[in-house]
């Protein structure tokens, strides 16, 4: 299939937004697969938490626009503060997309007119850290129309960003899944089935299998029956595991 003509006919620019820091290690690898696909219409931001590493030149030799950062929720919201396309996707730095996966997430979002949307993950982990992610895809997908969940992978319209407000910097954990709970309240929110996005397994290795998971469980609870986690009881830490591969 040729190059994809829908957002140039739509008139339509897709910014791509990254928070990092720190990622010299995996930062190329995505975006050496964001390079290759079939798609040309759109524009990188990385936004940077002041990494002490090469991120920032990496960036820069790709060709990227950078924005000094923060968190991951306010590294996204300053990425989306200068982004010019009409659609934004936020992505995490240590993923690698399939060739075609911008073909296939983009033009069903806009076949379905969805205000925001995400895809299954997988990881480049081991048999656990795949079967987990397999749990997950399953359960976000039962849970799609009455609880949204996106992580990792977020598309949204630029304009719907703005008005939910952007992410919520107070939230130290699953920022973006209440992003997108916020978001479904008001608009459309769906998962496109595409082949998964592989992310690391690096957190897996780093803090331990079961008590990530444990977390995660323990944290999806406390968002339904709470609401935002605003206090720092899961220790959640921003790129912490550094030369940890």
């Amino acid at each position: 299939m040729g190059r994809i003509k829908t957002f140039i006919l739509l008139n339509m620019l897709l910014s791509i937004i990254i928070p990092t820091l720190n990622e010299e290690d995996y930062l190329p690898r995505l975006l050496k697969s964001i390079k290759k696909q079939d798609f040309e219409s759109y524009e990188i931001i990385i936004s940077d938490a002041n990494s002490t590493d090469n991120t920032v030149k990496i960036a820069k030799d790709f060709g990227c626009r950078t924005v000094k950062g923060g968190n991951p929720a306010e590294g996204r919201n300053k990425g989306a503060e200068v982004a010019k396309g009409d659609l934004l996707l936020f992505l995490d730095a240590d993923l690698v997309l399939s060739e075609e996966f911008l073909k296939f997430f983009l033009i069903p979002f806009i076949k379905r007119d969805l205000d925001c949307a995400t895809c299954f993950i997988s990881s480049d982990g081991g048999k656990f850290d795949k079967l987990g992610f397999k749990a997950y895809n399953y359960y976000v997908r039962a849970t799609e129309k009455f609880l949204a969940h996106a992580t990792q992978v977020i598309l949204v319209k630029k304009k719907v960003h703005k008005k939910v407000g952007g992410f919520d910097r107070e939230i130290k954990l699953a920022e973006d899944h209440m992003y997108a709970r916020e978001i479904q309240k008001m608009g459309k929110f769906g998962i496109i089935k595409t082949e998964p996005v592989i992310g690391s397994s690096r957190r897996f290795k780093k803090e331990g299998r079961i008590k990530t998971f444990l977390k995660y469980v323990i944290a999806e609870f406390y968002t339904i029956f709470f609401g935002p986690i605003k206090s720092d009881i899961f220790k959640y830490k921003f790129n912490h595991y550094k030369k940890d591969n």
